[in-house]
């Protein structure tokens, strides 16, 4: 089967999702009060309301949390078809690009539980909203990078017009989301003009060092790296001069290493020894022209099996070499981290659960009484799962025109496991 060639599945999920799409949007305009009222108003629109107010963190439903899991794996489906036709690529820098993505969602939502945002602005920071409001600057950057190389005679002539571009965009990020803060607060802003201005230089340092990725990928990680390198100066910000939250109450006085050694230590020290396990294998694997897993072009999983290729290099070295990849390392660290961080949030700092199922895992934990209130056995739960996932995908062939549905397999994993676990990490050290 051709790469750009749809299977009868995706044929058929891609004509469901497009009559799904117009029967919401005909449905609110017949029928608002069965659709709107009766239905995305109570499950979805009130706890977005309810979790951007003073009360903040409104708990999930089996309801809400069941729709965002399938639309979550229906947009996987749509998304890598649309990927594969735009023939975007599938290396690692560009999954290192989709994390520094997913890094930006947690710094951003922590402001937003410091009440940084106001009430114009702070229901885009809340899930699923975030995520669908980063997407639009992540596609739009990814837009920018490729029209930046298209449209450039040199190299010169493109590194200017990256800086141009790219420096605008930011501007425009900076005066919409943060400028009018800081009015609105009368807060110092030191550190986060510093974050500011230190992300200008970032956009130059990532340009100027990236000139062998692929343009997408570049223009991805260029505006990433600017909003994480901002948003980590308001969070310094914060830090040095806090501002008081809607509830009345200045941020707590939490111990700031506990759950960066804890949370974000012992996850990347797995991840890293998990790499080195797979380092030599993917270098000979790459060196003989191939991918961890990934079939030859033309050939299909059927056909890879019945021809017995137990002595290929994908099948002797896959199984190893996969691990020194950064899907696999942003999935280990992202499900560790969030085991981790909730652990540490609810059994050592007094937090609690806002999704069902997980707090079902941690009540369950409680009742055995054995420690804390329960969460270690979630972050249990959360390492046997990530692990099991890791070994699927190390045994796991995948066709050649399949890679985009992988990387976005991952993108999703990583989305719901690393986003939340640096969300808590930040909750924590910064006592919101």
């Amino acid at each position: 089967m051709h790469a750009v060639e749809l299977s009868l599945f995706e044929r058929l999920t891609l004509r469901f999702s497009w009559v799904l799409i117009i029967a919401t949007v005909l449905g609110l305009l017949l029928f608002p009060e069965f659709i709107w009222d009766d239905f995305i108003k109570i499950y979805i629109w009130d706890p977005i309301l309810k979790d951007s107010s003073a009360a903040g963190d409104s708990s999930y439903t089996l309801v809400n949390t069941s729709l965002y899991v399938a639309i979550m794996f229906l947009c996987v489906i749509v998304f890598q078809i649309y990927f594969r036709k735009w023939k975007l690529p599938t290396d690692d820098k560009m999954m290192w690009a989709l994390i520094a993505w997913v890094c930006v969602a947690p710094v951003l939502r922590v402001l937003e539980d410091a009440d940084f945002f106001g009430d114009k602005t702070d229901v885009l920071f809340i899930s699923p909203i975030i995520h669908l409001h980063l997407a639009f600057w992540l596609i739009f950057s990814g837009l920018m990078g490729y029209i930046a190389c298209k449209y450039s005679r040199t190299e010169g002539e493109e590194k200017v017009m990256l800086l141009a571009i790219f420096g605008l965009m930011y501007v425009l990020f900076v005066s919409i989301m943060y400028q009018p803060e800081w009015r609105r607060l009368e807060i110092s802003t030191t550190f986060a003009m510093s974050g500011v201005i230190l992300g200008l230089l970032g956009i130059y340092f990532v340009i100027h060092n990236t000139w062998n990725w692929h343009p997408v990928s570049r223009g991805m990680l260029v505006m990433a790296t600017a909003i994480l390198v901002s948003g980590f100066g308001h969070w310094m910000q914060l830090a040095m001069t806090p501002w008081p939250q809607e509830s009345g109450f200045l941020p707590k006085e939490n111990p700031v290493l506990m759950p960066i050694i804890v949370a974000v230590g012992i996850p990347a020290i797995v991840s890293f020894f998990v790499y080195r396990m797979g380092v030599q294998d993917l270098r000979h694997l790459r060196l003989c022209g191939y991918e961890p897993g990934i079939i030859p072009p033309g050939i299909t999983v059927k056909q890879w099996e019945d021809a017995e290729n137990d002595e290929h290099a994908i099948e002797m070295l896959s199984g190893k070499a996969i691990l020194a990849t950064p899907m696999v390392a942003g999935m280990l660290f992202g499900q560790l981290c969030d085991g981790l961080a909730t652990m540490l949030g609810i059994d050592w700092f007094g937090y609690a659960e806002k999704h069902p199922v997980s707090d079902a895992v941690i009540q369950y934990g409680n009742s055995l009484d054995i420690l804390g209130e329960g969460a270690w056995l979630f972050a249990i739960v959360k390492a046997i799962l990530v692990f099991t996932i890791v070994y699927l995908f190390s045994q796991l062939r995948v066709e050649y025109r399949h890679q985009h549905f992988r990387v976005l397999i991952v993108l999703a994993v990583m989305i719901v496991g690393m986003a939340p676990g640096l969300r808590d990490v930040g909750r924590l050290i910064l006592g919101v």
